[in-house]
């Protein structure tokens, strides 16, 4: 039996099998109680008021401190942070990986924020790079949001594909998964067999992530050119001396390497289409060095005008069997659009631009005019 002693006149008896037990006091009979009672009383609330603050009061801090470490620069020690996020990544390895990169800060805390912000799962793979003054809160939108550190890569017109490959080894952040590929193994591998490389990838600024491959680079070049060459090959001139794109991208390749005014590009290819008809040898240096490979020294000689290669057209006629370089656009454009002319002969005037000739004593006067004049007697 448990008995709580109470006012004898103020008290509800309840008998149960297992004892009495005294109900307790009505809120109007407290100040009846003894007052070391009442004082128990009052101590033990105060202590549950005082803990209940006291933990509010530590959850206040606890966020503001949060919300602080939160919006403050991380410390790095360096001025940027390079990381590659690799694909299948848990948020705890890439928090771990940032702080192991250069980020000064605990790994769990940086685990810790991506789990409570809710995005842990949202984290992309990629290269990325952390500059000083990022916040964990820059930190984890950089990598939801995918906003990779780009490296860039350079194609030049006119560039053969032996220059574009040197390029591309020296590429920062760019594996070399193609470096010990022949050209026909590579042409396959980008879904081209049998093609010949040279002039089969667009010229132009190509972005990548740091551990991209330069394969991945190589196919989106060659798709590129294909698809520049589908547009101009559907605007060709019915007049034209072309039979296919090949014929198109060939042309396209001298015209690119004779002159880089665009303005004179039209009139350069009316030239070779003009010869093309008349079935006279386009007879263009271009080609000539570009077949003697790495034998040319930088000066063209007579010799070389008369040293038959694939590529010699001056000893072959037509066109030569591939591209002898990577033309860009507007050479595209003029190649399958030549301008109207009767012209057969060009110089140059020594300023960037062409002077042309229909007759080839005109083109002889234009040669004394623009060459030899300036090389003096």
């Amino acid at each position: 039996m448990i008995t709580v002693l109470m006012h004898p006149q103020n008290t509800r008896r309840t008998t149960l099998r297992t004892g009495v037990f005294l109900c307790a006091p009505r809120s109007a009979d407290l100040a009846q109680l003894p007052a070391h009672v009442r004082s128990l009383r009052h101590v033990r609330g105060g202590f549950f008021s005082s803990a209940l603050m006291l933990l509010a009061a530590l959850a206040v801090a606890v966020s503001a401190g949060i919300w602080w470490w939160l919006n403050q620069p991380l410390r790095l020690n360096a001025p940027t942070v390079e990381l590659s996020v690799e694909a299948g990544s848990t948020p705890r390895d890439v928090a771990r990986a940032w702080a192991a990169a250069g980020v000064e800060a605990p790994s769990w805390m940086l685990y810790e924020w991506f789990r409570w912000s809710g995005q842990s799962r949202q984290i992309r793979a990629g290269s990325y790079e952390l500059e000083t003054g990022a916040t964990p809160r820059d930190l984890l939108r950089m990598m939801v949001r995918g906003d990779e550190r780009l490296a860039t890569v350079k194609l030049i017109e006119g560039w053969t594909f032996k220059r574009f490959r040197a390029e591309l080894a020296q590429a920062e952040g760019l594996k070399p998964l193609t470096q010990g590929m022949g050209e026909a193994e590579l042409m396959a591998q980008l879904g081209a067999p049998g093609v010949p490389a040279e002039g089969q990838f667009f010229p132009d600024t190509y972005a990548y992530a740091k551990g991209s491959t330069d394969l991945a680079v190589l196919q989106r070049a060659h798709r590129a050119l294909r698809k520049q060459l589908d547009a101009v090959w559907a605007q060709r001139a019915p007049e034209g001396m072309l039979t296919s794109p090949q014929d198109a991208l060939i042309l396209a390749s001298i015209v690119e390497k004779e002159t880089g005014r665009e303005s004179d590009r039209p009139m350069i290819s009316s030239v070779f289409h003009n010869r093309l008809r008349i079935r006279m040898p386009l007879q263009t240096d271009p080609t000539v060095i570009y077949g003697l490979g790495d034998a040319f020294d930088g000066n063209l000689r007579r010799v070389h005008l008369q040293t038959d290669t694939p590529f010699n057209t001056y000893t072959r006629p037509g066109l030569p069997p591939t591209p002898i370089a990577m033309p860009g656009k507007a050479a595209l454009m003029a190649a399958v659009q030549p301008a109207s002319s009767k012209a057969l002969y060009f110089v140059a005037r020594g300023d960037g631009s062409s002077a042309f000739s229909a007759t080839l004593a005109e083109h002889n006067r234009a040669v004394n005019q623009y060459q030899r004049a300036r090389k003096g007697p």
